[in-house]
């Protein structure tokens, strides 16, 4: 088995890239007819799909995050990619193996950040990526999303002797998020509409969002609060950082893949789907969110919420969390 490491692309890759795909679309579509009685807008869309992309390269390219703890993040090696969300991408990498008989094939991990996930599997640079992205109507309209397999709540990270408890307490203060994510997007405009004067500063990934926070740049780090459990983890000093406030939103984590191609969807969902059933997914979880993790070890204690449960029971890939209710 293969493997490889690749960094993201510049901007101008970025172009030409989107170029290139679409020149090979163009190219793809001198397939043969189907045969009759056959659907031609889903024939077309499994001829120009990523199955068919990884079969004629024989190879898959998994987009993975290098700072995701702990989903999908690198620790002591720096090609290896590891986290719960990577260990469900090597399912739908399996379930991929089989549906297209290709035991050898190769797998190709590529590097992505919150601001350069999107077009890097638009423009076909990445096949899909299973981390830690929100899946929201927004993005719909850019990208397909797998059933969700994770739900999270948008809190705050801050010293515990910062007189930070919620929202209402960043008056003045400066808070950092991350770029391009949807805790960016929701606090600019909570700021503006409670005229907060709160002074928002933007960190590449979540790495450097914490260290900006531990550093003193910042009086708290907003983020989907079992990614700050695990910035939280890592920190030298766990003990000095507390997870607070009132969760400004829930949401759903889903893989992400081009839009428009059921049948590479079908497979991811239903690789997804077999993990859920046979109740591997209480293993992984509790691997990663139970037990010590690497690189230092530490156990997150973050015990599986309710809504997860129900998501597990029954999974879906709406933008919007189905709150668990007792029997």
């Amino acid at each position: 088995m293969s493997y490889s490491l690749s960094k993201p692309l510049t901007l101008a890759a970025f172009m030409a890239l989107g170029l290139a795909g679409c020149n090979n679309s163009n190219q793809a579509t001198t397939e043969a007819t189907p045969a009759d009685g056959e659907n031609t807008t889903e024939a077309a869309a499994n001829a120009n799909g990523t199955l068919k992309k990884i079969k004629d390269s024989g190879t898959i390219v998994v987009g993975h995050r290098d700072s995701s703890i702990p989903f999908s993040y690198i620790a002591d090696d720096p090609n290896q990619p590891i986290g719960y969300a990577h260990d469900l991408e090597m399912k739908v990498v399996d379930a991929v193996k089989e549906k297209l008989n290709m035991p050898d094939l190769k797998i190709r991990y590529n590097l992505i950040t919150s601001q350069t996930r999107i077009p890097l599997v638009q423009n076909g640079t990445v096949d899909f990526e299973c981390g830690s992205t929100t899946n929201n109507e927004e993005r719909q309209k850019q990208v397909g999303f797998s059933n969700g397999f994770f739900e999270i709540g948008t809190r705050l990270l801050t010293n515990k002797n910062s007189g930070i408890q919620d929202f209402e307490d960043l008056k003045g203060k400066t808070l950092v998020t991350t770029a391009g994510t949807t805790s960016e997007r929701y606090i600019r405009q909570y700021n503006d509409e409670n005229k907060m004067d709160t002074n928002i500063i933007s960190a590449k990934d979540h790495g450097e969002g914490f260290l900006m926070l531990e550093n003193g740049r910042a009086d708290a780090f907003m983020m989907d609060d079992v990614l700050l459990a695990g910035e939280k983890a890592k920190a030298k000093n766990p003990d000095e950082w507390v997870i607070v406030g009132e969760p400004q939103s829930f949401e759903i984590y889903g893989c992400m893949m081009r839009k428009d191609d059921p049948e590479f969807k079908a497979v991811v969902d239903e690789a997804l789907a077999n993990v859920f059933k046979s109740g591997e997914i209480n293993a992984i979880y509790d691997k990663w969110f139970l037990n010590p993790i690497p690189p230092k070890n530490v156990n997150l204690n973050f015990e599986m919420s309710d809504n997860l449960k129900a998501l597990i029971a029954n999974p879906h890939d709406g933008t919007q969390p189905k709150v668990a209710t007792a029997e």
